[in-house]
Order: C-alpha cells, then sequence, then structure tokens
C-alpha cells in the first residue's frame, strides 16, 4: 500500500488533498495539524473515503515518529514553513519513513562577512545525511514544490535534452498578480518571503564556488510569458542554486525574483523596524518574534484568492551549446488565478507550489523515480516528469531566447541593498 502524510493543512497541505483526489497512484492519505478542526475541514470538502485528518504537534518528534508508525506511512510530505524542517525530518527517519519537503532547512549567514562569504548554506544538515538515509534504504526528497522543485527539473531537462554544454541557469520568478483592497499583501507565507530576500543572495560559479551578494543586487529587465510582460527581477536567496550544481554540469547558477521596487521598499521598511526579526522580544507579559507578529497581523495568503487577479510565472532560463550554435531557452509553467479558483477552490501560487510535490508523489508511487539517500529533485529524470505534469491538464512551455525571438533578459546596472543583519539572527 502507498499511505502518504501530509504535515501542515495551510493552503498548500489543503491544495494538494484536491489534486491528490482526482489521482489513483495512493491508498490512503491522511493530512494532520496541530489544529484539528483545520485539517478536518480540508477532508470533509472532499467525499473521497481515501482521506482522514489527525492532530499532530509539528515540533514534537516523539509525536510525529508515532504517527508515522501508527499510519504505516509510506511518505511523509512535510507542507509546513521551514522552521520545523529539522523536527519533521527526523521524525521521518527514526519512523523509516520516506520523506518530501518543500524548502530546505534554513541558512545562517556568515558571522563576518555576509554580504560575501556563505555562513551555513540552505539544506546543508540535510544533504550531510544523504549517507545515514541510504544506508537506512529511505529516500528523502528535499527541495520539491515549484522553486525550487519544478525549476530544477527544468534545469535537468535541458541537460537531458536541448543543450550539449550548457554555460549558465537562472531561475527566474515573476507575476502580474494584484489584490485588491490591500496596499500590501504577499501571496505566499511573509515569514517565509522574509527570509528569501532578506538574507544575503547566494550565486554559485564553477569557478569561485558559492558567494553572497547584497540584497537586490543584479536587477535585470526579464519578459515573461502569458501576459505577465517585462519585469525588474534581483538576486534573493534560494535553494536552486546550491542544488542544481550537484546535478546539471554547467558554469553558473542564480535565482531571481520580480519583486518590484514596492515591495522592496516594504521589506527595507520591515528590516529597519526590526520586524524582520526571529529573535523573540518581551513585550508586556508576552515574549514574541517581531517576525511572528508581522505573519499574524497580515492577511492570510490562501484566503486572498477572490480578491487576487492575474498569473504567476516559475521557470527556468539556460544558456549555452546546441549542435555548435549558441542558445538560450526559458522553460517556464504558469498558473493563472482565475483558472485555480475556479478549478482548484485555490489561488495560483499556493496552488502552483501544491501541485509539483503531488506529481513527485506519483513519480515515486509508480516508480519512475527511484533512489535511496537524500537528493533534490534534479538527481531524477525529467522527462517522465514533465510528461505526467501534463496528465494534471497544465502544461510546461519552452521559449526560445535571441534575436528575432524572444527577448533577452538586460541587466539594468542598478546597486545592491546590504544592511546590518544581526537583529534577525
Amino acid at each position: 500500500m502507498t499511505t502518504i502524510v501530509i504535515v501542515g493543512a495551510g493552503g498548500v497541505g489543503t491544495s494538494m488533498l484536491e489534486l491528490l483526489a482526482t489521482r489513483g497512484f495512493f491508498d490512503k492519505c491522511y493530512i494532520a495539524d496541530i489544529n484539528i478542526s483545520r485539517a478536518s475541514a480540508a477532508v470533509n470538502r472532499l467525499t473521497d473515503k481515501r482521506f482522514a485528518a489527525l492532530a499532530v504537534d509539528a515540533t514534537d518528534i516523539s509525536a510525529l515518529t508515532r504517527l508515522l508508525k501508527e499510519t504505516g506511512a509510506t511518505y511523509m510530505v512535510n507542507a509546513c514553513d521551514p522552521r520545523v524542517n529539522e523536527q519533521l525530518f527526523a521524525a521521518a527517519y527514526q519512523a523509516g519513513c520516506n520523506y518530501m519537503d518543500m524548502a530546505m532547512n534554513l541558512s545562517e549567514p556568515h558571522p563576518d562577512d555576509p554580504y560575501n562569504k556563505v555562513g551555513k548554506y540552505l539544506g546543508q544538515d540535510q544533504f550531510q545525511e544523504h549517507d545515514a538515509w541510504r544506508s537506512k534504504g529511505l529516500l528523502a526528497l528535499i527541495g520539491m514544490g515549484v522553486e525550487p522543485g519544478l525549476s530544477n527539473i527544468f534545469a535537468k531537462y535541458a541537460q537531458q535534452s536541448l543543450f550539449d554544454t550548457i554555460s549558465e541557469i537562472g531561475v527566474r520568478d515573476g507575476s502580474n498578480l494584484r489584490i485588491e483592497g490591500y496596499s500590501f499583501a504577499p501571496t505566499f507565507s511573509i515569514w517565509t518571503t522574509i527570509e528569501e530576500c532578506l538574507n544575503p543572495p547566494i550565486v554559485w560559479e564553477k569557478t569561485k564556488g558559492l558567494y553572497t551578494t547584497n540584497c537586490f543586487s543584479s536587477p535585470e529587465i526579464f519578459h515573461f510569458p502569458a501576459g505577465i510582460g517585462p519585469q525588474e527581477c534581483v538576486n534573493v536567496e534560494h535553494e536552486e542554486v546550491l542544488m542544481i550544481p550537484r546535478s546539471v554540469d554547467c558554469e553558473k547558477v542564480t535565482f531571481k525574483y520580480s519583486l518590484g521596487r514596492e515591495f522592496i521598499e516594504w521589506l527595507k521598511t520591515f528590516s529597519d523596524l526590526g520586524l524582520d526579526s526571529k529573535k523573540p522580544i518581551a513585550v508586556g507579559a508576552a515574549t514574541v518574534a517581531p517576525r511572528d507578529v508581522l505573519a499574524a497581523v497580515l492577511p492570510n495568503p490562501s484566503k486572498l484568492g477572490n480578491l487576487m487577479h492575474g498569473r504567476t510565472c516559475a521557470g527556468t532560463w539556460v544558456k549555452g551549446i546546441k549542435d555548435g550554435a549558441e542558445r538560450q531557452v526559458y522553460l517556464y509553467h504558469v498558473a493563472d488565478n482565475a483558472t485555480t479558483m475556479r478549478e482548484w477552490h485555490s489561488q495560483a501560487v499556493l496552488w502552483q507550489t501544491a501541485l509539483c510535490p503531488v506529481v513527485a508523489l506519483e513519480m515515486l508511487a509508480t516508480n519512475k523515480w527511484a533512489d535511496v539517500g537524500v537528493y533534490g529533485p534534479d538527481h531524477f529524470d525529467a522527462l517522465h516528469y514533465l510528461n505526467t505534469l501534463g496528465e494534471y491538464g497544465t502544461h510546461h512551455g519552452i521559449l526560445e531566447i535571441g534575436d528575432d525571438l524572444w527577448p533577452a533578459p538586460v541587466e539594468t546596472g542598478a546597486s545592491g541593498w546590504s544592511k546590518s543583519i544581526a537583529s534577525s539572527f
């Protein structure tokens, strides 16, 4: 039997249930949350008897381990934010259960030179457990969301099918999403957004290894498809930069978001006020981290779908040589909010993030992907995955970039932004 346990009944976890309900590759799926009523509500929206709700505290390794053993879980999917990755990762290993997450363990900036040198990088301690997972015959598939995740698979597909040699891989994420009635409302977890955008961005080059830059550095104008159009993209910290070089031979890897000037100014303001800090402070009789306060007062992204308009695009830009000629392509996947709300009752960003691990579960359950150890999705065959993605009724696209083709990205030359990060960590 294939039994799935999803931990976390937030926007991504509940969207996964909607998608899983249309597929037949598993026998049982539990969704577990510290709030049993939230997990039950997600299950009750379905009429499928394969689904059930459970209560669990994701910070309690013993409780998680016990739950996984009692359910006979084949795969545990971490649909929580990365603050509890360590506990879920450990519980799956102790229970003898395969593991999947959508964002890897958090990084720690270099203590002395954060905008040039790498400290503890994203997922470092997870990758270091590879031999232990392999010796136990278990798989930990880490970073299997849309970005990271599908973006890594695009890079692997480019190596397998589109290029003879690759010089540069750049993950580029852009949208034209807008939310009615709010001057500021993130489309994804503000906690995770701050973590990605206000940590020193990371770049990998074959000749230099990993290094960091200023926040929002190397801005460029990137032209996104599906009517999204030209958007300014900037460097942020992201897992693909660390993952892709492990499996794909290339010279350089970057990640850039189209945050927008206004969004960047909001992030700078949060930082200037100390609201990005994860360190608890005393407020009267309570002790609370400023970032948690910010997350509590901002609207829940999963509740904004009816007010959201536009599309979001996740993709991977690849430069290299094919048959002796230079080539550039952009492999991408677009989610339209009107479509995802109508067909899946989920806003576009959360739905796209939920879709990708569900397809990966199908790859594993049907043995199209198989291995043991700790890996990212770029370790596995990309063609099977992309073909199955199409079976879900949502296809990827490929644009050829160059003269008389799709416009190439152009750097603007604007400077980045550095700050004292000591207060945040």
